[in-house]
């Protein structure tokens, strides 16, 4: 169950995905040629439920994408389902506190670094992939492949983030830049030098411990500001603005 996303953040790369919203494995497929990295299958706001993304999941496999899963809520149920069917993340909305964090590693890792329900399922081969035939072979690999990526989007994560990025089995975050921004009070500003300082004591605190930082995007620009900053995984828009944004610039150029 390899994490080929990791394995290029490891490296010292960058990478770069995008928000699933249109719902198709072929979709999925398609990004697989794009050279992004990631995908995010968004189940916070998507209308997705643990077997549809189980497919998006099988499709990434086949073209080397990694899949990200943002979970519906703080839940056990949301966290186990999704790792059982493959995603090689989770991304958590709505962190507020240390104690909701040190519950999500508790859902996520398997003993010695949390208590991950056990269960051998299609990420494990149903028991028959190599590294799942060994207990504590499969309890490494599972924590150590398979990514557990809080979200900084409100105030209450901001205010605790030194002290979330320190916990053993977080390993990274993501921060979400518009419920940020509004739960600070200055909706969508990002050139106010109070989200700048947020941003910056965020990615301080991933990098004092040694974690992953992600990012959301709106577009190239602000994508490359954020990598030029130091963070190393940028989500850009969503499948569905980039296929109207092509089919508009298509329509234009061929009706000008």
């Amino acid at each position: 169950m390899l994490n080929t996303m990791k394995r290029k953040l490891d490296e010292g790369k960058n990478v770069l995905g995008t928000f699933f919203e249109l719902g198709s494995e072929e979709v999925v497929e398609s990004l697989g040629y794009t050279g992004l990295d990631f995908i995010i299958v968004d189940t916070e706001h998507g209308p997705y439920n643990p077997e549809t993304t189980a497919r998006f999941t099988r499709a990434a496999e086949v073209v080397q994408l990694t899949t990200l899963v943002r979970v519906t809520d703080i839940s056990r149920p949301s966290m186990l389902r999704n790792l059982d069917i493959g995603a090689k993340g989770l991304i958590v909305p709505c962190v507020e506190t240390v104690d909701e964090v040190k519950k999500l590693v508790e859902w996520s890792k398997y003993t010695p670094v949390g208590k991950r329900g056990y269960f051998k399922a299609r990420s494990a081969g149903y028991g028959e992939k190599d590294f799942a035939k060994v207990l504590t072979e499969y309890f490494q690999t599972c924590n150590r492949e398979t990514l557990l990526i809080p979200q900084c989007e409100t105030v209450g994560c901001l205010e605790n983030i030194e002290e979330i990025m320190s916990i053993e089995g977080v390993d990274g975050i993501f921060v979400g830049p518009f419920d940020l921004s509004i739960g600070l009070g200055i909706p969508a500003q990002f050139d106010n030098p109070k989200f700048k300082a947020a941003l910056d004591r965020i990615l301080k605190a991933a990098k004092d411990n040694n974690k992953y930082s992600f990012i959301f995007s709106t577009d190239t620009a602000s994508a490359r500001n954020m990598f030029e900053m130091g963070y190393q995984g940028v989500a850009v828009g969503m499948d569905a603005g980039f296929l109207i944004a092509s089919v508009k610039s298509a329509v234009n150029e061929i009706m000008e």
